[in-house]
This record gives C-alpha cells, sequence and structure tokens, in this order.
C-alpha cells in the first residue's frame, strides 16, 4: 500500500514508522526539514521538504493514486486543502484530514472529506479516565458511503454501521 503523509509531527512521524515498519511504501511531505529528524535512522520510506497543500509538489513527490493519504498539519485550513487535492486531483480514494474544530469536522465530511477530530478524541479520553460518561462523539468522521474496507454504508469510522447498503 501506499502511504502519503502530510505533516511530519509527533503523529504524523510515528504513522510514518509505523506504515514503514508493516512494509508499506511511504511519503512524507513536511515544509521543514527538521520535522524529518522525529523519524528514525532506519526509515526507509521518502521524505519530501514542500508544501502538501501544492498539488505540484505532491504530484512530484508521488502521492497521485496512493491508497491512503493522511494531512496531519496544526492547520485546519491546510489540511483539508491537502486533502481535497489528493480527493480531487490526484486520484487519492481513501483520505483523512485531522480538524481541531468538532463542527468544522462534521460540516466537512459532509461534503464528503473524511475527518479526524482530535479534540472529540481527546475530551472523550479524559472524561473516561475522570470516571465521567463520554460524549460520544466520533473522532473519525466519513460521510454515508465513506469508507475504505468497502461499500457499506458507514457514518462513523468506527466500524459500526449506521444504515443497511440498501438505506
Amino acid at each position: 500500500m501506499k502511504v502519503v503523509i502530510v505533516g511530519c509531527g509527533r503523529v504524523g512521524s510515528v504513522l510514518a514508522e509505523s506504515f514503514e515498519s508493516a512494509g508499506h511504501q511511504v511519503i512524507v511531505i513536511d515544509l521543514q526539514t527538521r520535522s524529518f529528524d522525529r523519524l528514525p535512522a532506519t526509515f526507509r520510506g521518502q521524505a519530501v521538504r514542500g508544501n502538501g497543500t501544492d498539488e505540484d509538489v505532491l504530484r512530484r513527490a508521488g502521492a497521485e493514486g496512493a491508497d491512503l493519504f493522511l494531512s496531519l498539519t496544526e492547520g485546519d485550513n491546510r489540511n483539508v486543502m491537502a486533502a481535497q487535492i489528493a480527493l480531487e486531483e490526484l486520484g487519492v480514494r481513501n483520505v483523512i484530514a485531522k480538524i481541531n474544530d468538532p463542527v468544522r469536522a462534521e460540516a466537512y465530511s459532509q461534503l464528503g472529506l473524511p475527518t479526524l477530530c482530535r479534540t472529540n478524541m481527546m475530551a472523550d479520553a479524559i472524561l473516561a479516565f475522570a470516571g465521567l460518561p463520554v460524549t460520544g462523539a466520533p473522532p473519525i468522521l466519513a460521510a454515508r458511503g465513506q469508507h475504505p474496507g468497502g461499500d457499506e454504508r458507514h457514518h462513523l469510522v468506527t466500524g459500526e454501521l449506521t444504515g443497511s447498503p440498501e438505506a
């Protein structure tokens, strides 16, 4: 599987190492060369210095037709833009954009862009740790019919069906 990760921060670097260790082809793109210092010395994937919101940079890096595209920078707008380019221009079927704002994450998912909401994940983790009821807000939102595992009608990427395939 070819995996493209825009953003080599803490999460991006851990995922790059994990996917590469599992035998996948990994391309990591970041604006800052020093960000690649987070990757282990044994990393055999491709590290590309460039702007992940620039279609030409993504094409030159080899992102076209990737199996999975993860946009994990610190900026919601950058993540949305990079993921949209991957989805609409580069033919990547499975994308996830990290979005901090839960309202925006839901809105973008309904527009066809799967989103990962760090705010939802952290809030529920803290509530669970404190012994309080969790919100149940999904960490990853995807519109109905958007799921990398097949054609099932998923709203939340949690493995639970929210409707039948006929819905």
